[in-house]
């Protein structure tokens, strides 16, 4: 089990405006690009896919990384959207590593006063303990990530804030990847120690069902039920097509994608009566994957960042830089590493979220 997780571990303004354009029927006039909404902040709950720099300290931010991209090249899709509010890059709520001091990964947590950015890496939906987090030992203890589970980051948000939302934030919550890896790492963990495969893959789309239900449950009671009233939910993308799962066994990539659909399901039904916003990122990956060259995407396939020993010590996007790629032009490839997307897929994710603001009437 602790091989598998310690791989684990390691919106177009164009687009806007031409949207923009097309509401107003065009006739050479000039569209109105202020947008309808203007928050007063943007608040992110979820995991590696929103982080913002939780693990940005120590021997991390001396690697020139923090976020699970190629760092320093372009903005995350969260920072994009901002952008279009005119606010500020979002800064990550909490900041800080438990690992080992004799490497650099050992640093004070800090809470950030005014940083809304609650996503951590390795954070999953109820479970306290995710990828890269030292309870999980091995080489997880070396850069020991805090992997604050999504609930506990939404209580959080709550008590700095009072108990309650304004009702002027624009919140943001993206999870579940983590439960994916850690699920996927018990039935492997099960079957090789001569449990039941049938039974073991079935527990462990049940369990992704019961993640998606719970984080309804959470955006329901916790985030809405607060006062929030501008709230986007972004499904889980298809990790079965990433470069990690491209690399398993088709049965296991079967399995994948089954636990990614019952996540999803289940989140979107769960969320069922509630006033959400709802991006689909899993048909996002999907289309652009099918159709690369529809979305300018020049390679879907291979990381993007040189993962060996000697370029890059995790083995992860969070270390990766213009300094450690592979050689050739990556400006459009779509994965930064076996699961994280580049800068270029930030973008495009950006712009999947900012047509759904569009047609709720927030841009």
């Amino acid at each position: 089990m602790k091989p598998f997780l310690t791989r684990i571990a390691a919106a177009s303004v164009a687009l806007l405006g031409g949207l923009l354009v097309a509401g107003c029927g065009g006739g050479g006039a000039t569209a109105d690009t202020t947008p309808k909404f203007s928050p007063s902040a943007v608040v992110s709950f979820g995991d590696s896919l929103s982080d913002q720099g939780t693990y940005k300290v120590g021997t991390v931010a001396a690697l020139g990384g923090g976020q699970y991209t190629v760092n320093g090249v372009g903005p995350h899709w969260l920072e994009r959207i901002a952008t279009l509010y005119g606010l500020t890059k979002p800064c990550p709520a909490q900041q800080g590593l438990d690992g080992l001091a004799s490497q650099g990964f050992a640093v004070p947590v800090t809470n950030n006063v005014g940083c809304f950015a609650y996503g951590q890496g390795g954070a999953r939906v109820t479970n306290p303990v995710g990828p890269g987090n030292k309870l999980l030992g091995g080489s997880n203890a070396v850069l020991g990530q805090l992997t604050v589970p999504v609930i506990t980051q939404m209580q959080n948000h709550l008590t700095a804030a009072g108990g309650s939302y304004k009702g002027t934030e624009l919140v943001f919550v993206y999870a579940g990847g983590n439960d994916v890896f850690i699920n996927l790492a018990t039935v492997q963990a099960t079957i090789g120690a001569g449990g039941d495969p049938t039974a073991a893959a079935t527990a462990g789309v049940t369990a992704m069902g019961q993640a998606g239900a719970e984080l309804a449950g959470y955006v329901k009671a916790l985030v809405v039920g607060k006062g929030a009233k501008n709230v986007v939910v972004i499904n889980l993308p298809d990790v079965s097509l990433t470069p990690f799962s491209k690399s398993l066994p088709a049965a296991t990539q079967g399995l994948i994608l089954q636990m990614v659909n019952t996540f999803n399901d289940q989140l979107k039904t769960g969320l069922s009566g509630a006033d959400v916003v709802w991006v689909d990122a899993a048909q996002g990956v999907r289309d652009q994957i099918a159709d690369p060259a529809k979305f300018s995407l020049t390679n879907v396939t291979t990381p993007a960042c040189d993962l060996s020993p000697a370029k890059n010590p995790l083995g992860s996007s969070l270390v990766c830089s213009a300094a450690n790629v592979v050689a050739g032009d990556i400006s459009h490839y779509l994965f930064a590493d076996s699961v994280h997307p580049t800068p270029y897929g930030n973008q495009l994710l950006s712009q999947v979220v900012s047509l759904e603001l569009a047609r709720k009437g927030w841009l």
